[in-house]
């Protein structure tokens, strides 16, 4: 501990002396920030890293999360000779057991994505998992995975490891030191202030780091920032010495029975997660919880004791030493919370691990580290990025009752599009009701309800499963109304924002790869480019007027989009970003039948004279007045209309009344995803990410490299275009129609493996699975060219089975 006063300044300050901020403050160091200060209120690792368990996994559902967790193992098992104490590491392999073949199924798809990671692994019998851990029964095992590179650490010894890291490259570590306030200035960090038992003051700082753990939401509610987690109680046990069970004994996961086991001591320490988690409703959660645990409480246990004792026979009779109740945190989505806030410039967040924060923690605080120095995320990091909230999620009943569910989420099976059950339903279109009423299966986006598929007349919805859904007829059905005649989507989710103000132009012209500068009424599609020229964003802008434009988005990137437009406005520039989500409804009338429809409910002339692609005009339907636009998403002709909120029933009512002599039919999301992908379209999220740029994306249409205003990422993409391009999308057709895969699948070229399916559907027109995926250029080959694309043979591993499938630059 350095025992003097904080200094008065600082480049940056870490809050929180978890596993998280001694990482984070380890990285920085790392990058040559001497000027680095760790302030923790307590002693480190006092609030939930000192009773962690400690388990340390490679798997992950993404590559970049892959890579993220087989960083945190090297860091471990080589820290211990740069810092000279010890880490507690141990490369003690695991094995997860399953009882259902359904689980056996989803672990070889998940296994399929992991060998393509460079994870090493083997599938084995119960016999050989018998062998491997002894004190397991195996006799009602499906299977079992060996994952030899997998083991644990001591989450207390591997803190102060890092700590030391740190200190040893000049940062500053103080522990009693309560940080109690954020200075801001014109939106930005300044500074914090502090105090401890004897003292207090100030320290002036460009940039703050809140790794505050279970404190961190509250911490960060006084700068005016969302950190959307939540505490919950946490259980494990610890036995007395086990016969049979030894420091050599692997982590074992059942994730069937909930649990976990790992050796302590000749012991087990055996705990899990639960499919009906207890929030510890506590607010605020006191700050001297220190080193400190909540009562037991076996009821709540119960669950997990009883499978543990059905797969592990020795706890019938083993001494049980304590049952140890710590809060953890956790987030909505099970995923933890990393980036800068939107909030405030300078306010970066690590934390909300999940109880995955020994696992996360090294990987994660370099990313953090790595972002701070370069100004923006190193790689694609949206499942993890803080902007994927939005400010409701602030609301703290439904953290709570959110938790319940989320904590769960960690072993609970998984299946292809599950959606989460709990605080539903939250946000609503005002067709909800109507297309509830209709038949629809809802899923949820940014807690708006979207209407997946509809159900015909007495059918219920469709179990979940690994193979063939039994929605796919009805979706196919939505796919053949589409084609032949009209239908019609809610897509009310889209988020939307208006940029106006002098500058508006200037701003976007920099923001945006595409052309802004076009005539009022006209539509761009346009990437929203990084450094490195790969993807922010991809939207819509529509010009209202000369200092007016009207911008839509993705429904989960809300927040993203707007943090990124606002922070890029200069202090200079006059032009104010207004979100205006919930003033505009989105409906879409898709189909060869459209315009004949849209005709006779109105006068306008909707002719691709009078209406050509990407032009839009202020139209009458029925009684409603709307802002068209002729362009299709799912391929084809069609029409997005933005209508007034308070217009949209309205709307819908006169395209329903007038619809049924033209066959219109209401349709999902998965019809949507279906023949989007059948077209070619591209989905942010899926086929474009940071990591991805319009050459490499085959979009280079919407990019003008020669135009007036230069914009962020051109010098990338110029660079790129000169050295060639050497990963690139491309269409699959899978050349066994009773294929099914769920996007994530590894994919072969040639036998090497160069990604995962971005995106995969079932299309009617082809009569088979359809998908979009990159291909690779090999180390030594040249940049790929149409003709590599073409002539490679390409496979896709589905749960270890390999299909053939077809490549093409478009499906026609």
């Amino acid at each position: 501990m350095t025992t003097s006063v904080p200094p008065r300044s600082a480049r940056v300050v870490v809050v929180g002396g978890g596993i998280a901020g001694a990482s984070t403050a380890y990285h920085l160091a790392r990058l040559g920030f001497t000027d680095v200060v760790l302030l923790e209120q307590g002693k480190l690792t006092c609030g939930t890293t000192w009773h962690a368990a400690g388990l340390v996994g490679q798997t992950r559902a993404t590559r970049n999360a892959t890579r993220m967790s087989r960083y945190g193992i090297e860091l471990y098992s080589s820290l211990e000779a740069e810092s000279g104490l010890a880490t507690g590491w141990k490369q003690c392999g695991s094995l997860n057991v399953f009882k259902r073949p359904e689980r056996l199924t989803a672990s070889k798809r998940q296994m399929a994505r992991a060998k393509s990671f460079g994870i090493e692994f083997e599938f084995v019998s119960p016999q050989e998992a018998a062998k491997i851990a002894p004190v397991l029964r195996t006799d009602d095992l499906a299977g079992a995975v060996w994952i030899p590179g997998d083991g644990k650490a001591n989450p207390t010894d591997l803190t102060q490891s890092l700590a030391r890291g740190a200190r040893m490259r000049g940062a500053r570590i103080f522990e009693g030191v309560k940080v109690t306030g954020v200075r801001l200035v014109n939106g930005h960090v300044a500074g914090i202030s502090w105090e401890s038992d004897d003292a207090k003051g100030e320290i002036a700082c460009e940039t703050i780091v809140n790794c505050g753990g279970q404190w961190a939401r509250e911490l960060a509610r006084r700068s005016g920032v969302n950190v959307p987690l939540y505490a919950a109680e946490h259980f494990y046990i610890v036995t007395d010495r086990i016969e049979g069970v030894t420091s050599e004994l692997p982590v074992i996961r059942d994730p069937d029975g909930f649990i976990y086991y790992k050796e302590e001591v000749g012991g087990l320490v055996m705990g899990g997660f639960e499919p009906v988690a207890k929030p510890w409703n506590v607010s605020p959660i006191p700050d001297k919880f220190e080193f400190q645990l909540l009562p037991e409480d076996w009821d709540q246990f119960e669950v997990l004791m009883r499978n543990a004792i059905h797969r592990t026979p020795c706890l019938t009779t083993a001494q049980i030493k304590m049952l140890l109740n710590g809060p953890e945190s956790f987030t909505l989505d099970g995923n933890f919370i990393l980036g800068e806030a939107p909030e405030v410039g300078g306010y970066f967040v690590c934390a909300g691990f999940n109880s995955a924060g020994i696992a996360n923690s090294g990987g994660a605080g370099r990313l953090v580290a790595e972002w701070i120095a370069g100004g923006e995320a190193p790689i694609d990091l949206w499942d993890v990025d803080i902007r994927r909230f939005a400010p409701f999620h602030a609301n703290r009943r439904h953290l709570a009752d959110r938790t319940v569910e989320s904590l769960g989420l960690h072993y609970a099976m998984r299946w292809p599009r599950e959606e989460l059950a709990t605080v539903r339903p939250l946000r609503r279109s005002p067709l909800y009701d109507r297309l509830r009423a209709k038949g629809a299966v809802f899923g949820s986006k940014l807690n708006w309800e979207r209407a997946n598929y509809f159900l015909p007349p007495g059918a219920q919805p469709a179990p979940y499963t690994l193979g063939t859904p039994a929605w796919l007829p009805y979706v196919l059905e939505e796919q053949r109304a589409c084609r032949e005649d009209v239908v019609v989507f809610d897509q009310t989710s889209f988020a939307k924002f208006v940029l106006k103000g002098r500058d508006a132009l200037a701003v976007l012209q920099r923001l945006c790869a595409n052309e802004i500068d076009v005539p009022v009424g006209r539509m761009v599609y346009t990437a929203m480019l990084n450094e490195r020229g790969g993807f922010e964003s991809d939207l819509t802008i529509t010009r209202l007027a000369p200092d007016t434009f009207f911008i839509l988005t993705g429904s989960a990137q809300a927040t993203r989009d707007a943090s990124w437009i606002e922070r890029h406005v200069r202090t200079d520039e006059f032009a104010v970003l207004v979100d205006v989500t919930s003033a505009y409804s989105v409906v879409s009338l898709m189909g060869p039948k459209a315009e004949a429809l849209l005709r006779a409910l109105g006068p306008d002339d909707l002719s691709r004279t009078a209406l050509p692609f990407s032009a839009t005009a202020d139209i009458d339907v029925g009684y409603a007045r709307v802002r068209a636009a002729r362009m299709s998403y799912v391929g084809g002709p069609g029409y997005e209309m933005v209508v007034p909120t308070d217009q949209c029933v309205t709307l819908y009512d006169a395209l329903t009344d007038a619809g049924a002599a033209f066959g219109l039919k209401d349709a999902g999301y998965y019809t949507i995803d279906a023949l989007r992908i059948e077209a070619g379209r591209r989905a942010w999220g899926a086929e474009l990410s940071p990591d991805e740029t319009p050459l490499e994306a085959g979009l280079a249409y919407a990019v003008k490299l020669d135009k007036a205003a230069p914009f962020t990422g051109r010098e990338a993409l110029l660079r790129q275009q000169a050295a060639g391009v050497r990963k690139r999308l491309v269409m699959l057709t899978f050349d066994d129609p009773a294929a099914f895969p769920w996007g994530g699948e590894p994919i072969l070229m040639d036998g090497r493996n160069v990604g995962e399916i971005t995106s995969a559907g079932y299309s009617r027109r082809h009569g088979r699975a359809v998908a979009m995926g990159y291909a690779r250029a090999a180390a030594d080959a040249p940049p790929l060219t149409d003709e590599a694309i073409l002539r490679a043979r390409y496979k896709v591993d589905i749960a270890g089975e390999t299909f053939a499938v077809t490549p093409h630059l478009k499906l026609v």
